[in-house]
């Protein structure tokens, strides 16, 4: 993952999306706006309470204050940028991977201190259905 801040109007991270995996459980932004450009693959996406799939040059909008998930449904490694509006939220991913770089299970409890702090709520009561429902593992 790579994480760019450009003059504070809004910053850029890149995800590499491997097949079968959920890149981000559901959740909600408090602060910010999300608009994905999916550079290579296909992802599929939860938006609120509707499920689709984007192809490579498509833009999914994901608004502040609504639902939304993503990850790679197809065979083949996905990669999109996330483009997020206003900057700050580069923030928590360099604090989660301060957390995930620790090694051994990911302490849930720090992870979920670090999202609050940055105004983004899980709703992890959701993921057992989506990795069911789309034969995904975490990723």
């Amino acid at each position: 993952m790579r994480v760019r801040r450009l003059a504070g109007a809004f910053s850029i991270v890149e995800h590499p999306l491997e097949p079968g995996v959920l890149g981000a459980p559901p959740h909600t932004h408090s602060n910010e706006d999300e608009t994905s450009f999916v550079i290579d693959g296909e992802i599929g996406v939860l938006i609120g309470e509707e499920e689709f799939r984007a192809g490579a040059g498509s833009y999914v909008l994901k608004p502040r204050g609504v639902l939304h998930a993503f990850w790679n449904p197809g065979h083949e490694p996905a990669r999109i940028l996330e483009i997020i509006s206003p900057a700050g939220f580069e923030r928590y991913f360099e604090e989660l991977a301060g957390v995930l770089s620790a090694g051994g299970p990911p302490d849930l409890g720090r992870i979920s201190e670090i999202a609050g702090g940055h105004g983004l709520t899980f709703h992890l009561e959701l993921v057992p259905a989506i990795l069911e429902r789309h034969r995904l593992t975490l990723g």
